[in-house]
C-alpha cells in the first residue's frame, strides 16, 4: 500500500532525521523540503537578488532548478551539489525570509506536489500537512525544547567543521520560529489531525520507533 506521510515542525527538532529513517525503513522516497528553500536562498545570495523586488525574485526563480542526488539525497542546485553550503549559518539566517515570499512558496509547493504525486513518500517541512498534502495518510508535528534544539544544531554544525557561537544559533532558531509561524503565506502550524511528537527527551531509536509505530498503524 502506498502512503503519503507528512512531517512538520520547528527547526532542529529532529523531523528530517525521523523522515529519513522512516523513508528508509518503509522503502519510500524522502523529500527534504527545507533543503529546497535553502537552495533558493543560496541561489538568491549568489545572484544578489533583492527579495523585496518581485520582478527580481520572479526572474531568479525562472533560472532555478532544485533536485536531489539519487541515493545520497544531497541537494542539487542547477546540477551542482551544494549540500554542505546550504547547511551553513549564513544560509540559515536568511532562509525563513526567503521562504516567506509567496512566489517562492508557490514555486516550491508545486514542485513538492509533483515529487510526491505517486505516493510512497515521506516529506518534511513547515506546511506539508496543512498546504502541500492536506490529505496525507499520516501527519506528524515534531517539537522539542529550544535548549535541546540549540544543542542539536551546534552538534550538527560542529560535525561539519564549523564552530558557531551558541547564542547566535539560539537566536537564529528563535527568529526562524517567529518568521515561520507568523508569515502570511503557509505559516508553520500544527494540522488539526496531526499527531504531536515531542522529541525533547527521546533517544534516537525511541523517536524513530514512535514514528514507525504510527506508520504501521495507517489503515490499508
Amino acid at each position: 500500500m502506498s502512503h503519503t506521510i507528512a512531517i512538520d515542525g520547528y527547526s532542529a527538532c529532529g523531523k528530517s532525521t525521523l523522515a529519513k529513517a522512516m523513508a528508509k525503513q518503509l522503502g519510500y522516497r524522502y523529500i527534504d523540503t527545507g533543503a529546497m528553500y535553502r537552495m533558493v536562498t543560496l541561489f538568491f545570495q549568489r545572484q544578489s537578488v533583492d527579495i523585496e523586488d518581485e520582478g527580481a525574485v520572479a526572474g531568479a526563480l525562472s533560472g532555478l532548478e532544485v533536485d536531489f542526488v539519487p541515493g545520497s539525497n544531497d541537494a542539487l542546485l542547477n546540477g551542482e551539489n551544494v549540500e554542505a553550503e546550504i547547511r551553513t549559518l549564513t544560509v540559515s539566517r536568511f532562509v525563513s525570509p526567503v521562504a516567506a515570499i509567496p512566489a517562492v512558496r508557490r514555486a516550491m509547493v508545486a514542485q513538492q506536489r509533483r515529487m510526491g504525486a505517486d505516493g510512497s513518500v515521506v516529506m518534511d517541512g513547515r506546511d506539508i500537512g496543512t498546504v502541500v498534502f492536506p490529505e496525507a495518510d499520516l501527519k506528524l508535528f515534531v517539537t522539542a525544547d529550544l535548549t535541546i534544539r540549540t544543542d542539536r544544531r551546534l552538534a550538527e554544525l560542529g560535525a561539519s567543521g564549523k564552530a558557531p557561537d551558541r547564542a547566535a544559533v539560539a537566536e537564529n532558531l528563535t527568529e526562524r520560529d517567529r518568521i515561520d509561524s507568523t508569515r502570511a503565506d503557509s505559516p508553520l502550524k500544527q494540522a488539526e489531525d496531526a499527531i504531536v511528537l515531542d522529541n525533547s527527551a527521546l533517544d534516537l531509536s525511541a523517536f524513530i520507533e514512535r514514528g514507525m509505530a504510527l506508520a504501521r498503524a495507517i489503515p490499508s
